[in-house]
C-alpha cells in the first residue's frame, strides 16, 4: 500500500482543501474509494471513508464543534480534558452511534443524555474489532516512560490503528517513543498521526525516532503546542529529510 500511496502522491491525487474553516485532505486509495482527513484541533481529527464517518478525540477546549456531521464512531484515546469531553461529544453523537474508548469514558457518560441506540465497547491494548466490512479497527499501547507516567500511565490509554480496505492509519493518542511502537512497523502504517509536544507527549528527536520505529509513509504531527513548550516543526522536518518519510504538517493549533 505505501507504494501505491507514494504512486498517487506523485499523480497528484492526493488534494487538500478546506470544510468549513478545517483543514482537509483527501487520498484516493486502491479500491478506488476516498478517505478524507479533517484537521479539527490539537488531537482532534475526523475520517470519512465509504459513507462513514469516523471522529477521534472529540473536545471543544480548543475549537466549537460543528452540528454535523454527526458521527457513525468515535474513538477515544483518553479522557483527559484536550481529548474528550461531553459537550462536544453530544453535538456530533446520533441513534446508533459506536463508540470505541478506554474503561475511564463510561462513568463520564452516565449523567448525560444520549440518544437511544448509542453503543459505548471499551477497547484495551491490543484489541481488534471490525467496524465495516471494510474498516478494521485495533487498539494499541499509548504512555509516557516511566519517569512521566503519572501523565500516562501503562495500560490506561489507547492508540489506534484504523485499516481501511488495507489502507492503514495510525493516531498515536498521547505517548512517547515507547518500544512498542516498533510493532507498527509490521503492520505497514501508511499514515502516522504522532504528538510531539513535552512534557506530556514527544520532543522533536522522540518523534524522530518514533517515525524511525513505525516507518509510515506519511507523518502528521499533531498535539503540538499548548504546553508552554512551543514545538519547532522545522526543527522536525529538517531531521526527518532523506528518510523516506514525507512530512505533511496541517494548522492542528
Amino acid at each position: 500500500m505505501k507504494l501505491l500511496l507514494t504512486i498517487l502522491l506523485t499523480m497528484g491525487i492526493f488534494s487538500s482543501n478546506t470544510w468549513k474553516g478545517y483543514g482537509k485532505d483527501t487520498i484516493t486509495l486502491n479500491d478506488g474509494k476516498t478517505l478524507e482527513i479533517t484537521f479539527i484541533a490539537h488531537a482532534s481529527l475526523m475520517f470519512e471513508y465509504d459513507g462513514n464517518v469516523i471522529y477521534v478525540d472529540p473536545t471543544e477546549q480548543f475549537v466549537k464543534y460543528p452540528e454535523r456531521p454527526k458521527a457513525d464512531f468515535i474513538l477515544v484515546t483518553h479522557t483527559h480534558s484536550d481529548h474528550f469531553d461531553t459537550a462536544a461529544f453530544r453535538k456530533i453523537v446520533k441513534e446508533g452511534t459506536a463508540v470505541f474508548c478506554t474503561d475511564e469514558l463510561p462513568p463520564m457518560l452516565e449523567d448525560i443524555q444520549i440518544p437511544d441506540g448509542v453503543r459505548i465497547k471499551p477497547m484495551k491494548n491490543g484489541d481488534e474489532t471490525t467496524l465495516t466490512t471494510s474498516v478494521l479497527l485495533k487498539a494499541v499501547p499509548a504512555h509516557n516512560h516511566p519517569m512521566r507516567e503519572n501523565f500516562h500511565p501503562a495500560g490506561r490509554d489507547n492508540g489506534y490503528v484504523m485499516n481501511f480496505g488495507g489502507f492503514k492509519v495510525y493516531v498515536a493518542g498521547d505517548t512517547e517513543d515507547i518500544p512498542e511502537l516498533s510493532a507498527l512497523a509490521k503492520d505497514a502504517v501508511d499514515i502516522a498521526f504522532l504528538p510531539v509536544n513535552q512534557p506530556y507527549t514527544m520532543t522533536v528527536n522522540q518523534a524522530v525516532r518514533a517515525v524511525g520505529m513505525i516507518k509510515p509513509a506519511i507523518f502528521y504531527p499533531y498535539h503540538y503546542g499548548g504546553s508552554g513548550e512551543d514545538t519547532d516543526i522545522e526543527d522536525l522536518k529538517a531531521k526527518l529529510e532523506g528518510s523516506g518519510v514525507e512530512v505533511r504538517v496541517r494548522n492542528m493549533e
